[in-house]
């Protein structure tokens, strides 16, 4: 009988590990502590993929017995522009006056190390997500009652940020929340996760 190895999520993020509990596996969290500043001339879907693997990578020496990790990174890019965590309230505001009326690419990174067999493998989820036309008053409203302070894009789509969509394309919604399912699932039943 093969041993799964032990399932790492190398995230700091609540909402990767609120993700990662609904395919029901235990899992460890572990944050991972790299640099995330962006490279001259690198593209936000380059950029997604960079990070996600050098969290995987980070933590290959992990205590854990024969670990399988997980690394997950999102950017956004709103016409060329890379849309990072506001932060602040006026930067929220900011970037959304900027988005407002256009199309946000949203390219998450999924990168799965098994350090014992020096494996990785890694891809790239794009969403894209078109916002209506915002007033000022209802930026200012949504920022004031959502908080979106450390989201890419100042927004939650998984809450109150849904209402400021016109349409929503691509072939895996969560991963607008950082940590695409339908593609990990498939990863993990690869490496002899049994899931439904």
């Amino acid at each position: 009988m093969t041993t799964l190895p032990q399932l790492v999520l190398a995230s700091a993020s609540p909402y990767r590990a609120r993700l990662l509990q609904r395919l029901g596996l235990p899992f460890e969290v572990a944050p991972a502590n790299i640099d995330e500043s962006t490279q001259p001339g690198e593209s936000a879907m380059a950029l997604a993929l960079r990070l996600a693997e050098h969290k995987a990578l980070s933590l290959s020496r992990h205590p854990a017995s024969d670990p399988l990790i997980i690394g997950s990174d999102q950017v956004a890019a709103c016409d060329n522009r890379l849309l990072g965590k506001p932060g602040t309230k006026e930067r929220a505001i900011e970037q959304l006056t900027f988005c407002s009326g256009k199309h946000i690419v949203f390219f998450t990174g999924l990168a799965l190390c098994r350090p014992d067999q020096q494996h990785l493998e890694s891809c790239v989820v794009p969403i894209e997500v078109s916002l209506r036309r915002l007033t000022d008053a209802e930026i200012e409203r949504y920022v004031e009652r959502e908080q979106p302070l450390d989201c890419a894009g100042s927004f939650k789509w998984e809450s109150l940020g849904i209402t400021l969509f016109r349409a929503i394309n691509g072939d895996d919604v969560t991963a607008l929340e950082g940590l695409p399912l339908i593609e990990l699932s498939r990863r993990l039943r690869h490496f002899g996760f049994q899931l439904p």
